[in-house]
């Protein structure tokens, strides 16, 4: 652990009491193994292999994805068949409602010792090893046409419908905006930051806050752009 970052017990304390954390990326990387470093990039250029999101009601062709569902048991994961994600219109307007394919995380990514640590650390910092969960993986990478602009949470402020959610910086290129906003019951402000470097973090209590991302596009438009964040969802299975 770096000097003078919190410890887990008093990061997850601030996440009952506020809702929400933001987790600079030395604070995420003080609470990583030391070895996350040797197997980070490679983890980081899956991000270069994903597949177009099919499903943007909006009609965008800027969102490229992979998902995964894991089991969580007794703290320890294990992969699922493959299958789609759902969202009901309740908590997506724009996109849910229907079952939505998207290409699997590969095996390499999801067997990478990197990907499994920050597995772990969401498991310990939402204190879920005591219960069964459904853990989603969502890899998304962003690309904003060179006049254009590219939607993060083209659904606007929502809640993921589920029990808790990490979103975790993997790179950034090229872009501007992309602020964070979280907001409280009332859609009250709680406070904005924007993830600017890897590792940047942000963990939600989805019962309590909602959240959203405003749009980027690219600085140099003749340049390619793009934001890569890694989601991970925990629903409680009953």
């Amino acid at each position: 652990m770096t000097d003078n970052a919190p410890a887990l017990p008093d990061l997850r304390q601030k996440l009952t009491e506020d809702g929400h954390i933001f987790a600079p990326h030395a604070v995420t990387q003080s609470l990583l193994p030391p070895d996350f470093a040797e197997y980070w990039p490679a983890l980081a250029a899956s991000w270069d292999d994903l597949g177009p999101d099919r499903f943007m009601a909006d009609g965008g062709r800027y969102r490229k994805r992979r998902h995964a569902v894991f089991s969580l048991s007794f703290g320890t994961f294990a992969r699922q068949a493959h299958q789609p994600h759902y969202q009901s219109r309740d908590y997506n307007m724009l996109n849910g409602g229907v079952q939505r394919w998207f290409d699997p995380v590969t095996e390499a990514t999801a067997a990478n010792p990197a990907f499994r640590a920050l597995l772990d650390l969401c498991r310990d910092l939402f204190n879920a090893a005591a219960s069964d969960w459904r853990v989603e993986i969502h890899q998304f990478r962003i690309e904003p046409a060179p006049d254009g602009t590219g939607q993060p949470t083209p659904e606007g402020m929502h809640r993921d419908g589920v029990d808790w959610v990490a979103v975790i910086l993997v790179d950034r290129l090229n872009v501007g905006e992309g602020v964070t906003a979280i907001r409280g019951p009332g859609r009250l402000p709680l406070g904005t930051f924007t993830l600017t470097d890897p590792l940047d973090a942000v963990f939600l209590d989805d019962h309590r806050v909602l959240h959203g991302v405003t749009p980027i596009h690219r600085l140099d438009q003749a340049a390619p752009g793009h934001r890569d964040v890694l989601v991970i969802t925990f629903q409680r299975q009953a």
